[in-house]
């Protein structure tokens, strides 16, 4: 395809094809990027003046920040796939999934997200030309309490906790996130999911649902940051709602946008961190 775009058709009517960017560029996003003009603080990009120890509360995406959403689809997406003698590496089998599984969210926001990955498994299936079973789509629907966290997470969260509230924004249904939850071993002031907004982000009303927690717990105005790998689920609607916006990135090592799809728009988060390591040592250095 002209520009290395793959054109993935999910069987979703109506509407083109989604093009699902493969990794042009000079670190591997298209059109938009890295916060530019940025200065640099510590380890981050930031670009306001505002201190990140000056925030109250912090949001978080889990699943591409917290628990390797990638690796956990890619323990059901590869052997399938192997299975079926297909001829197409892990990046591949993100790239297509990306787009599929956004377009099965925007239709279905009130299923579950079980269900969603399940039809999300099939037409990944019908876009490869390979059989999907029952078991499949079950064995994929089934595996999010199974999904590893990030070998960072747990150790900055708890970090992040002594001087922050935290809270869970996430594209996930209570049951499955109760089961990273355990993995993660981090209480959480709130957690928000799909399952409860009845719509995935990126609608805007998962940000419309922070913000009313966020004043239920008196956070004051301008006190709540944003933190998320995701520029297309999280970044673009967390600006549109007038939240400062952390984005952890990583990808940052790698080609290509992996299992999310590229964002609609241009977004400038206000730091920009390689691993929630390094976030935490910022926001919350030792005293």
């Amino acid at each position: 395809m002209p520009g290395g775009a793959r054109h993935v058709r999910t069987g979703l009517a109506p509407g083109p094809a989604l093009a699902v960017p493969q990794g042009a560029g000079q670190d591997g996003r298209r059109g938009t990027g890295r916060p530019s003009p940025m200065a640099r603080r510590g380890s981050g990009w930031y670009s306001g003046t505002v201190e990140l120890t000056d925030f109250e509360a912090l949001s978080f995406d889990c699943y591409g920040t917290l628990i390797d959403w990638e690796a956990g689809l890619l323990a059901v997406f590869g052997p399938w796939a192997r299975a079926r003698g297909l001829d197409v590496t892990g990046e591949e089998l993100l790239a297509d999934y990306a787009g599929i599984e956004a377009a099965v969210e925007a239709e279905h926001p009130a299923d579950p997200y079980p269900e969603i990955l399940a039809r999300g498994m099939r037409f990944l299936g019908e876009a490869l030309g390979a059989e999907v079973t029952a078991d499949d789509a079950a064995r994929l629907a089934g595996s999010v309490p199974d999904w590893p966290p990030f070998p960072d997470a747990h150790d900055a969260l708890a970090a992040l906790g002594r001087r922050f509230k935290l809270i869970i924004l996430s594209n996930v249904d209570r049951a499955s996130f109760a089961g990273s939850n355990a993995r993660l071993g981090v209480e959480f002031t709130s957690v928000i999911t799909a399952q409860d907004v009845g719509a995935y982000k990126p609608s805007p009303r998962n940000f419309d649902a922070l913000a009313r927690e966020a004043a239920r717990l008196g956070i004051r105005p301008g006190g709540l940051l944003h933190v998320a790998q995701s520029l297309f689920h999280d970044h673009v609607p967390a600006k549109r709602a007038g939240l400062p916006t952390v984005w952890i990135d990583r990808r940052r090592d790698r080609d290509g946008w992996g299992a999310t799809p590229p964002p609609p728009a241009p977004v400038t988060p206000d730091w920009e961190f390689g691993s929630m390591a390094a976030f935490a040592a910022a926001a919350a250095p030792p005293v």
